[in-house]
């Protein structure tokens, strides 16, 4: 009798209403373990009866080997019933997870929307125009300044005439030529004796 209240629950106990989709998903996982195990053990249970069927048999003990064949095929419904019962609570489980995550999709679909929609209200097409037509300006006015800053003063290009300052490296060019051959020429008074003059080879000796 526990089997089956955990299998369909209690409706004393719990509201349906109350049951959010994810505890649902949870209370079906729990109904296919319990059944799981359930199966597991009537399939130890045919086998158990199926050897004594067997052994009853050989042992010419008719009656006793008649009724562990009922025990088995009793136990062989029993797992029948509960593979279909499994088959229902998977596709149940199933077919809810897949609700929840189409939920959890359009929910964030939904919120993404509705940000998408408190931002617009605070932009138009003529807001953007405006901003656009604004930063154009301000660039403008930024380029101005840049070229202004980078214009010299006004007077100031004769300073760097490339004729005049040509003409001036002329003149100096000249200057220094004209120095150089007015120098005087200054006598070196400290000459170094060629080797022919400072060295002499001794006159030989007359034998008399």
């Amino acid at each position: 009798m526990s089997f089956f209240r955990h299998l369909f629950g209690n409706s004393n106990k719990e509201d349906p209403n109350k049951i959010t989709t994810h505890g649902a998903i949870q209370n079906l996982s729990d109904v296919e373990e319990t059944l799981n195990k359930k199966q597991q053990y009537l399939e130890s249970q045919i086998e158990i009866e199926k050897a004594n069927a067997l052994l009853n048999s050989k042992q010419g003990n008719k009656r006793a080997a008649l009724m562990a064949m009922k025990r088995k095929k009793k136990h062989e419904k029993a797992l029948i019933q509960i593979d279909g019962t499994l088959t229902t609570l998977e596709i149940q489980r199933e077919t809810l997870q897949n609700a929840s995550s189409t939920m959890e999709i359009l929910q964030a679909m939904r919120q993404g929307a509705n940000a998408l929609e408190k931002a617009n209200q605070h932009l138009n097409a003529d807001d953007v125009e405006t901003l656009k037509d604004k930063i154009a300006e301000e660039l403008y006015i930024a380029e101005g300044i840049a070229t202004a800053i980078s214009t010299p003063p006004s007077g100031t290009s004769d300073l760097y005439n490339d004729a005049d300052l040509e003409r001036e490296l002329n003149e100096l060019a000249e200057q220094d030529t004209t120095d150089t051959y007015s120098l005087p020429n200054v006598p070196i008074t400290n000459e170094v004796p060629s080797k022919s003059e400072s060295v002499r080879k001794p006159e030989p000796l007359v034998s008399s």
